[in-house]
C-alpha cells in the first residue's frame, strides 16, 4: 500500500474519533509485516484514564484478525497545525510489535517520520540485555 494510501486511510479513521472533550481527533493506519493495513481512533471517555488512542485502537484491530504480528509502518494523522507524533504510552505499545517506521502528518505541511526505538530508545522489554 502507497504512503498516500496510509495516510488516506489515517486521516479517514480520524474522522470516526470518538472526543467530545478534547475535541482532538486522531486516525491511525498501519501496516503489518504480512501486507495487511488496520485503522484506529481515538476513545475518549468522561474518565480520562479510561481513553484509548488511536495507534493502541489499531493495534487492537490487527491483533484480533491477525493474532501475533509484526508491525512494519504506522501512520497518525491529527488536525492540528503541526505534526503531533505518538503519546508515551502508546510507543511503548508500538515498540512490542516491532520498530516499524512512524509517520506523523497534520493538516499543516510538515510531517516526521521516525524509527520507533528512535521515539522510545529505551523502552521496557522482556527481552533486552
Amino acid at each position: 500500500m502507497s504512503e498516500s494510501e496510509l495516510q488516506q486511510r489515517a486521516k479517514d479513521a480520524a474522522s470516526k474519533a470518538y472526543a467530545p472533550y478534547s475535541q482532538f481527533k486522531v486516525g491511525c493506519a498501519l501496516l503489518t509485516k504480512s501486507g495487511n493495513v488496520y485503522t484506529g481512533c481515538n476513545v475518549e471517555n468522561a474518565s480520562y484514564g479510561l481513553t484509548v488512542c488511536a495507534e493502541r485502537n489499531a493495534i487492537a484491530n490487527a491483533i484480533n484478525e491477525e493474532g501475533k504480528i509484526e508491525i512494519d509502518k504506522i501512520v497518525v494523522y491529527t488536525p492540528t497545525p503541526t505534526p503531533t507524533p505518538p503519546c508515551g504510552a502508546c510507543r511503548q505499545v508500538i515498540h512490542e510489535f516491532g520498530d516499524p517506521e512512524i509517520k506523523s502528518f497534520c493538516e499543516g505541511e510538515k510531517s516526521n517520520t521516525h524509527k520507533s526505538n528512535a521515539l522510545l530508545p529505551y523502552a521496557f522489554d522482556l527481552n533486552r540485555d
